[in-house]
């Protein structure tokens, strides 16, 4: 039996001060993914401290940004008017990210922090994993991949990123609100996240005595049309073997605005700008689609298990620009 502290807390301030003080406590929320870790002997924090009392929890909309509390449920979000009406590509997002019963637990800022779900990485026996033990090796890139990451990755780490919402979240440049000890800030996604090429033993460039307090989501022109595509194995209670959140601005068939992230494929949420730059300015055709997805993929680093993504993936994105344009298959 592993024995560790818990800790109620009910101010943002106490919680920075606790990590500060303690190298190796750790945050539950909706525990949803910290509680597996523990069980599986991944993580063994000493103390756990328990924020779901933190006042947390609204939804606001302050003119075209949307600020949602870092303890919003993902069933709450999903059910947001604003949501539903401006931003469909994350209700999409949320609705297929996990079962009802998770949804109700499962909050916005856990989703965003959550672990990769990497089969080596959550089996202590497995000695190769350099997210666990930096510069240990990396045994996925040997063994069973399927489920694995293609953009961002390398010989070092091709452990995927798991979330459904973080995906249509980096397409909207949305961005954390971050509070520290003795300071706060903002960070965009697109800079939160970290590539599994460039360091697989950290995530995020959040420190250990920070925490995610707010999300904040700017809502998209009232013209913009979005969506988001998810494959899988099976509908439900499955991750993502690729996905696509897509928001188009067409006018007279031409594409004014585009905004594409990816997900099932990146070692962290993956903006796809290189997509985004062959459809910004371009005709809302099938063709521009498959040179946007030829783009996307392009840099893809694959093993044998993880091959199959790539075509996968372009034509998830097709499908999904298809969709969201109106633009017959």
């Amino acid at each position: 039996m592993r024995t560790f502290e818990y800790v109620r807390a009910t101010d943002t301030r106490e919680v920075v001060q606790l990590l500060a003080d303690d190298p190796a406590a750790a945050c539950l929320a909706g525990g949803t993914t910290q509680l597996d870790l523990m069980k599986d002997g991944v993580l063994e924090p000493p103390t756990l401290i328990d924020i779901t009392r933190l006042p947390l929890h609204g939804i606001e909309r302050r003119g075209e940004t949307l600020h949602v509390g870092a303890l919003v449920t993902m069933e709450e979000l999903a059910a947001d008017a604003t949501v539903a009406e401006r931003l469909p590509m994350v209700r999409e997002a949320l609705l297929q990210g996990a079962s009802v019963q998770l949804r109700n637990m499962a909050t916005i800022g856990g989703n965003l922090l959550q672990r990769t779900r990497c089969r080596y990485f959550r089996d202590p026996t497995v000695s190769a994993c350099n997210k666990r033990t930096p510069d240990s090796g990396c045994a996925a890139v040997e063994g069973v991949a399927r489920m694995h990451a293609v953009l961002g990755a390398s010989e070092r780490c091709i452990a995927l990123h798991a979330s459904d919402l973080a995906v249509a979240l980096v397409a909207l440049d949305a961005a954390v609100h971050i509070q520290g000890p003795s300071h706060s800030r903002t960070v965009p996604l697109t800079e939160f996240y970290l590539t599994a090429a460039e360091s697989p033993q950290r995530e995020n460039v959040l420190e250990h005595a920070e925490l995610i307090t707010e999300v904040e989501i700017p809502l998209p022109p009232a013209a913009a049309r979005s969506g988001y595509l998810k494959v899988r194995d099976r509908t439900s209670y499955e991750f993502a073997l690729t996905s696509a959140a897509v928001l188009l601005v067409v006018d007279h068939a031409t594409i004014r605005q585009a905004r594409v992230g990816l997900g099932g494929v990146g070692t962290k949420p993956w903006r796809a700008y290189e997509a985004e730059h062959v459809l910004t300015g371009a005709p809302a055709t099938t063709a521009t689609f498959l040179d946007a997805a030829d783009a996307t993929m392009r840099d893809a680093w694959t093993v044998p298990g993880t091959a199959f993504k790539v075509p996968l993936a372009r034509r998830t994105l097709v499908r999904e620009l298809q969709n969201v344009s109106g633009v017959d298959v």
